[in-house]
C-alpha cells in the first residue's frame, strides 16, 4: 500500500492509553516510508467499549495495535488469528484486509526474539521468568525458540504456577515454578525476563550477582528500573522494554502497510526522543 491509494488509518487501543509510545513509533515509520496519507492515533477503549469501536470502523482502517486489557478480549471479534497469536491466546495486532476480514496476530513474541538477538542472545541453556500473565506467556513462547533447557517461573500463587506450567506444556517448554519469595534465585540463570509491573522488582535489585547473565526487563516507563540499573552496574547486558516495543512495532508496520522493511532506526530514535533519551543503556 502506498500514499497514492488514499487515506489509511491505524491506531492503538487500550485503557489507560495516554502513556503509549506507539503513535511516536508508527508515525516515524510512516514519515520515513513516505506514507503521507497514513495516520496513527490512540484511543482509550476498554473491554466493554471494544465491540462498539469495531462497529464504527470504515474501509479506511488498515490496522490496530492493542494493549491491556484488550489482548484477549478482541479475539471473539476477529475472523481469524495467526498461529503465533493462537499459541498464547493473545492478540496485540489486528490487520484489516481490503475485503474487510479482521485478522489477529501477535508481534510481541517475535519482537522479544528479535530484541534478544539484537543484543547477541541467540540461545540460552536455561532461563527464568519473573511474573505470570499475558506478557509472561509471550516470554515463554519466545523462549520456546531460543532456550534449550528448563525455564523457571517465579510467581505469587499456586494458581499462577499452574497457569505457567500449562503454558509450558502447550508451547513445548520445560517450565518449572517457584514461589516469588525465592525470586532472587532467578538471577543464577543466564537469561532473566522480568514481566512484572513497575516497582515489583525494586526489592530484588540488591541481590544482583557480581557477574550476572542477561536481563530482559519489559518495562520502558519508568526507565531504567532499579533492577536494570543495578544489573548494568554489575556489567550484565540489559535488554529493555523500548527494545521490545520497537521490534514488535516494526512488525506491526510491516503487517499493516505491506512494506517489506520498516525503518527500525527511525522508530527507535522516535521512541528514545519521547522518553527523553532514556534508551536501554540509560542510567537515569
Amino acid at each position: 500500500m502506498t500514499s497514492a491509494e488514499g487515506r489509511r488509518r491505524a491506531a492503538v487501543l487500550g485503557s489507560p492509553i495516554g502513556h503509549s509510545l506507539s503513535p511516536d513509533l508508527h508515525r516515524a515509520a510512516y514519515a520515513e516510508l513516505g506514507l503521507r496519507d497514513w495516520s496513527y492515533e490512540r484511543f482509550d477503549v476498554d473491554e466493554a467499549a471494544l465491540p462498539g469501536f469495531f462497529e464504527g470502523l470504515d474501509p479506511t482502517w488498515a490496522g490496530l495495535s492493542l494493549t491491556m486489557p484488550l489482548k484477549r478480549a478482541v479475539i471473539p471479534l476477529l475472523d481469524g488469528i495467526s498461529n503465533t497469536a493462537a499459541s498464547v491466546g493473545t492478540v496485540n495486532t489486528v490487520v484489516f484486509s481490503e475485503g474487510g476480514r479482521r485478522t489477529g496476530d501477535n508481534t510481541d513474541i517475535p519482537g522479544m526474539v528479535a530484541a534478544l538477538r539484537e543484543r547477541g542472545v541467540e540461545k540460552a541453556e536455561s532461563a527464568a521468568v519473573l511474573g505470570a500473565g499475558a506478557t509472561a506467556s509471550s516470554a515463554l513462547a519466545a523462549l520456546a525458540e531460543i532456550c534449550t533447557g528448563p525455564v523457571t517461573a517465579y510467581v505469587r500463587s499456586a494458581a499462577r504456577a499452574d497457569e505457567m506450567r500449562g503454558w509450558g506444556e502447550r508451547l513445548g517448554v520445560d517450565v518449572r515454578t517457584a514461589d516469588w519469595a525465592m525470586a532472587a534465585e532467578a538471577f543464577r540463570a543466564p537469561l532473566v525476563i522480568a514481566t512484572t509491573p513497575a516497582g515489583t522488582t525494586d526489592a530484588l535489585a540488591d541481590d544482583v550477582p557480581a557477574t550476572p547473565g542477561t536481563l530482559f526487563d519489559v518495562l520502558y516507563e519508568p526507565w531504567p528500573t532499579r533492577l536494570a540499573s543495578r544489573w548494568a552496574e554489575a556489567g550484565g547486558p540489559v535488554v529493555g522494554g523500548l527494545d521490545l516495543l520497537v521490534h514488535q512495532a516494526v512488525l506491526q508496520v510491516e503487517l499493516m502497510t505491506g512494506c517489506a522493511e520498516a525503518p527500525l532506526a527511525a522508530m527507535r530514535a522516535a521512541g528514545e526522543a519521547a522518553l527523553g533519551g532514556r534508551g536501554p543503556d540509560a542510567r537515569a
